[in-house]
């Protein structure tokens, strides 16, 4: 039989039976959607390859303890546990993203409660998914000295060094960058609270 038509019940049965390859199988059909999830919650290689291991030597501690409940959700589950890793991995470092603006509007301090609990992770999940649907409909200059400065926590010196544009400049793009995320936010009537 192909390895495309084995479900993923079955393989998690064959693998607990002892048969390693079944692994392999479910590994290499899901890792590419796994390790996108991760990656676009961290936005680091090295720190995604970490999270992406650790979710599979929980999946397969879990397995060999018999502990999986088996409903034929192989991937949300595994997607589940690579969430909940993700979480992990920011309390550890003491660094849930926080993107508290200093200016007027502070629309990323809505990102930065580190107290979570499941309601408030699918929330703030949700908000930083709205976020930053909107942050790609800004103008490509705007958008490049937003990211920099909120997600990369660059100063206006070093985004004004990193673009090759004065400070003012910077200053100025990340002022109408904010503006048109408020213009975006109040046309579609987008809550950025949790």
């Amino acid at each position: 039989m192909r390895k495309e038509l084995i479900q993923d019940a079955e393989l998690v049965s064959n693998y607990i039976r002892g048969n390693e390859n079944a692994l392999s199988i479910l590994i290499e059909r899901h890792k590419q959607k796994i390790y996108s999830f991760i990656y676009s919650k961290v936005y680091d290689r090295d720190v995604t390859e970490d999270v992406f291991q650790d979710t599979f030597i929980k999946v397969i501690k879990t397995l060999k303890r018999g502990k999986y409940n088996e409903e034929g959700k192989f991937l949300p589950w595994v997607m589940r546990i690579a969430h909940n890793l993700v979480i992990d991995h920011f309390r550890k470092n003491s660094r849930m993203p926080k993107f508290d603006n200093t200016g007027e509007f502070s629309i990323f301090s809505v990102l930065s409660d580190s107290t979570l609990n499941a309601e408030k992770v699918l929330i703030k999940d949700q908000v930083e998914s709205d976020v930053r649907r909107i942050i790609e409909e800004l103008p490509e200059d705007q958008k490049q000295v937003l990211l920099m400065r909120m997600y990369q926590d660059m100063s206006f010196k070093e985004i004004s060094e990193r673009t090759g544009v004065s400070i003012n400049t910077a200053l100025g793009r990340m002022r109408y960058a904010l503006i048109n995320m408020r213009k975006v936010i109040e046309q579609n009537n987008i809550v950025l609270t949790n």
